[in-house]
């Protein structure tokens, strides 16, 4: 985890609106689990994504899929990356450790506004990291629906149920 943390700071730095989901943010919530990699919706506005997409490979990593990175700020590509590839999440890998990935969703899994409004900051040393809800990120493991999914629901129930 701590090797992600200069991305974090760099997108707090150049005011990228994003908000960090899936493994990662079940650990900050609480569940202490193994997570590689970091999941994150990001404003989705060309502006912002192509930001977000410079410092991504400004810190090193690259591309999976053999495109130009910078396509992802264009809608129309994400549009059809959704539509010819069904694609979920643009993946980055660092070229110096391929084992640390990012993974950028092509669209919202939840209205961008809401979700940024609902998200909490959590104090990570002294970066501040920006993390979904409890309960989005609960209604997104739900969806997702793959094992590691329904026992992060399971503890965050728990962990939720222990917070009320």
């Amino acid at each position: 985890m701590s090797l992600l943390l200069p991305l974090i700071d760099a997108f707090n730095q150049h005011n990228i609106s994003y908000v960090v989901v899936g493994g990662l943010a079940v650990v900050l919530h609480g569940h202490n689990r193994l997570t590689a990699d970091i999941d994150l919706v990001i404003r989705l506005d060309s502006d912002n994504a192509s930001k977000a997409v410079s410092i991504i490979t400004e810190q090193g990593y690259a591309a999976r899929a053999p495109v130009n990175p910078l396509d992802f700020a264009d809608p129309s590509k994400r549009e059809e990356w959704i539509q010819a590839k069904n694609l979920v999440v643009f993946s980055f890998y660092h070229k110096s450790n391929p084992l640390m990935a990012i993974d950028l969703f092509v669209d919202y899994p939840i209205d961008y506004e809401e979700l940024y409004a609902r998200s909490v900051c959590k104090k990570l040393g002294h970066i501040e990291v920006r993390i979904c809800s409890i309960d989005d990120l609960i209604s997104m493991k739900k969806k997702a629906n793959r094992p590691k999914d329904t026992e992060d629901v399971r503890l965050l129930e728990i962990i939720k149920d222990a917070q009320s």
